[in-house]
């Protein structure tokens, strides 16, 4: 290979962030290359040498530029990779005494590992340098002089020189990055998608209205000023390159200089970028101080609450907001989420009519909560997650006040509709719903299930099921006052899936609120039942008066197993809250369920009221609250089983919580059947409390309550003393108690007595039955 000259064209490769392809095809257009063929996150290119530099250097897009120096097919054998190596001159592009790193992408059936990969192609340039008589190169993996590149995909194989050295997305700027950044090569991707080019041109405004550490601004304000995203970079990777000409890079490099002063000055957008962290702001500012243009952007702590117009555009009547808003992975991330989401439309709305708002989520389903219809959208990748830029243009003032009018409705209407709702609520409800507590619910959909399978953003504003949904919880909150303030009770269940659209348990506790969304059977349109839950979490905080930060959301399941054990998150946060004379420990973040079953709560009320002086034994106890009200109620002592460390640590918590004595009341861990089995102890008052179903493997046997009660309760009853009571309790919607055990024992049905007003709508939720022994004849 002859030395290049910077006329001579050259065969380049684009790397970028997949999704971006075309955009770079037309960006390496604008710098003079001429694009080839696309492939998945890169674009084949040619051009001169000074082009090449130039798109090092101006590229927005692209993560790195590679020379090409090979692509050889049929390469699938280390041996073949060592050779197809070896046969390059790397003489001309590797310098005696410089050092060297090999990027190894890709894998063959006999190159499974990319640290091998790399090896052997380092062995095949060592081959060739030494046959050309120079020394050996050293390796250094961190910051060589200079990067080699090697893809293997499908048994192709393309070897080059790394022109970029660190990646191009690395404009320097960005030292503090803050919370979940977002790379500057995507960044700037999202501003073209949004026309930004084009709309700083002609001067317009631009503003993030939750900025973090300023990326987007700051590449916005780089391509409004004609700033070369690299021209800061001390060094790329083609310095370290054999064929590298450093007047000719020099020359691009002044121009760009030239173009930088000149821009800074013509530039006419005016840009800002709010958050509500100081933090982030610091560190958005001290960004921008990198980035060489501070003075284009203007940083201000704000929260959403606070987002206005400024007053220097108030004369503005087009412009950009674009933002990267949080948009979370997990369920319980979305009370606030939604609430965020539906806040940025609000305001939007609200401060910029007539602009354009471009916004970047991972989640459509809550850019939908804008309450602004998407003209264009853009599938991308952001890092592993998939992701959309959605554009919406802000209707003017006219034009909101004319969809304002369109959406009334006449009263009368709306009385007919809350009407009807009810009727099918109560109709419905009582059919689908099931059990709550260790056993799930499934809960079925209306009978005007839509089919729509995209939910416009403009469709999903809360509507009018969501406003009955609000009037629901008022109302419940308003039938269930005069028992909360007799009985003193703080956690309490609210609503639990009383209108079938809305297929929610809605538990609170003091002053935080527990969501949980029962899982949809599969005929039901899952995009409407998503809808429908952020509805509802759009309504909460002010239906109930609560933060949205104190809300928190799970999905439950129909369940095998100790499901309610299985932990969601390691928070560890947990709180206080009485029931009765007891303070127990509550966590709504971390497991499915809290640690307090509230539908047994009139059960444990009871058990305190017949504790006195007995010896108390608690069957799979889980947080022993149970316990705790039993020992409360003066239990001599008691003894406490469950199979969980997790939970029996809870309970240990509890204990200390309410001043137990552990020498007088125990905690055991056993699975309950082989203890049953095995003590000797009598106890005269039995709490039992089985899961539906256990198939743990801490279990010597799987359990099916409804199959194998009849020997639970003998094994129970075996340590029941005369004249005691065991209280046998279960959560199997469809349980029957088995006759021979009403034969052999005393058995009293207490189900219908042991709901309070909370839970009296799910009179089937648990089984409850007192079982004595028959006095002997």
């Amino acid at each position: 290979m002859t030395e290049p000259t910077h006329e001579a064209p050259l065969n380049l490769l684009a790397s970028c962030p997949k999704g971006i392809e075309l955009l770079l095809a037309d960006e390496l257009t604008d710098l003079g290359a001429t694009p080839g063929k696309t492939t998945v996150a890169g674009v084949y290119f040619t051009a001169s040498l000074e082009t090449a530099y130039r798109v090092c250097l101006w590229s927005r897009l692209a993560n790195r530029i590679i020379l090409c120096l090979v692509r050889e097919s049929m390469v699938e054998s280390p041996e073949q990779l060592r050779m197809a190596t070896a046969t390059l001159n790397w003489a001309q592009h590797v310098l005696p005494g410089r050092t060297l790193a090999v990027d190894f992408h890709g894998r063959s059936d006999q190159i499974r590992h990319t640290r091998f990969g790399a090896q052997t192609v380092k062995d095949g340039v060592v081959d060739a340098l030494q046959l050309a008589g120079q020394p050996r190169p050293d390796i250094d993996l961190k910051m060589p002089d200079l990067r080699l590149y090697a893809n293997l995909h499908r048994a192709n194989l393309t070897l080059g020189i790394d022109l970029s050295g660190e990646s191009l997305h690395r404009r320097g700027y960005r030292r503090e990055v803050g919370h979940a950044p977002l790379k500057e090569n995507l960044a700037a991707a999202l501003l073209v998608r949004a026309g930004w080019p084009k709309r700083a041109e002609a001067g317009e405004a631009m503003l993030d209205p939750l900025c973090g550490a300023g990326t987007l601004a700051i590449e916005a304000a780089m391509m409004a000023a004609d700033v070369a995203p690299n021209l800061a970079r001390q060094r790329f990777g083609f310095h370290g390159w054999a064929g590298h000409q450093e007047p000719v890079w020099l020359d691009v490099k002044k121009q760009a200089e030239e173009r930088a002063s000149l821009g800074r000055k013509r530039c006419k957008s005016r840009l800002f970028g709010f958050d509500q962290s100081p933090t982030a702001l610091s560190a958005a500012n001290a960004n921008a101080m990198r980035a060489g243009i501070p003075a284009l952007i203007h940083f201000e702590g704000a929260s959403l609450t606070q987002l206005q117009r400024p007053a220097s555009l108030e004369d503005t009547d087009r412009g950009l907001v674009i933002t990267n808003p949080p948009y979370g992975e997990r369920l319980g991330e979305l009370p606030e989420l939604v609430t965020l989401y539906a806040k940025l439309g609000e305001r939007v709305k609200a401060e910029f009519p007539g602009w354009t708002l471009a916004l970047f989520t991972g989640n459509p389903d809550l850019g939908h909560r804008l309450g602004l219809r998407a003209h264009k959208q853009y599938a991308l990748k952001n890092g592993p997650l998939d992701a959309k830029l959605l554009l919406m243009n802000i209707p003017d003032t006219a034009e909101q006040a004319a969809q304002t009018s369109s959406k009334s409705t006449p009263q009368g209407v709306n009385e007919n509709l809350n009407e009807g709702m009810k009727e099918a609520s109560q109709k419905t409800a009582e059919e689908t719903q099931g059990e709550v507590g260790e056993n799930a619910k499934q809960v079925g959909e209306s009978a005007t299930e839509e089919n729509a399978t995209e939910i416009d953003a403009s469709a999903a504003e809360p509507g009018e099921g969501a406003q009955m949904f609000a009037n629901r919880l008022r109302k419940n909150q308003k039938r269930l006052k005069k028992w909360l303030k007799q009985s003193g009770e703080t956690c309490y269940r609210l609503y639990d899936a009383d209108m079938p659209e809305y297929a929610l348990a809605i538990d609170c506790y003091l002053d935080r609120v527990h969501v949980q969304e029962y899982a949809p059977p599969r005929s039901v349109n899952p995009a409407q039942a998503q809808k429908r839950l952020y509805d509802a979490l759009e309504v909460l905080p002010e239906a109930l008066g609560v933060d949205a930060g104190r809300i928190y959301v799970k999905q439950r399941e129909r369940q095998t197993g100790k499901a309610q054990y299985q932990k969601r998150g390691a928070s560890g946060e947990r709180f206080e809250v009485r029931e009765g004379d007891a303070l127990l420990w509550v966590n709504l973040r971390d497991y499915l369920d809290t640690g307090l079953f509230l539908d047994h709560r009139p059960v444990r009320r009871m058990l305190q009221e017949m504790a006195s002086g007995k010896r108390f034994l608690n069957l799979f106890c889980y947080t022993a609250t149970a316990t705790v009200q039993a020992a409360l109620g003066g239990a001599s002592d008691s003894v406490s089983v469950d199979m969980s460390n997790t939970y029996l640590d809870w309970a240990r918590d509890n204990f200390v919580l309410n001043d137990l004595d552990p020498a007088q009341h125990r905690l055991v861990r056993e699975d309950c059947f082989h203890w049953l089995e095995t003590a000797s102890t009598q106890f005269d008052l039995i709490f039992l409390d089985p899961p539906t179903f256990s198939n743990s493997k801490k279990m010597q046997e799987t359990l099916d309550i409804q199959r194998d009660h009849p020997r639970l309760l003998d094994l129970a009853m075996a340590r029941l003393a005369p004249g005691g009571t065991l209280v046998f309790s279960n959560n199997q919607r469809r349980f029957k108690l088995d006759g021979a055990v009403a034969e052999r024992y005393q058995v009293e049905d207490i189900s219908a007595k042991s709901f309070d007003p909370d839970f009296q709508r799910r009179t089937n939720l648990h089984h409850v039955f007192l079982l004595r022994h028959r006095e002997a004849a």
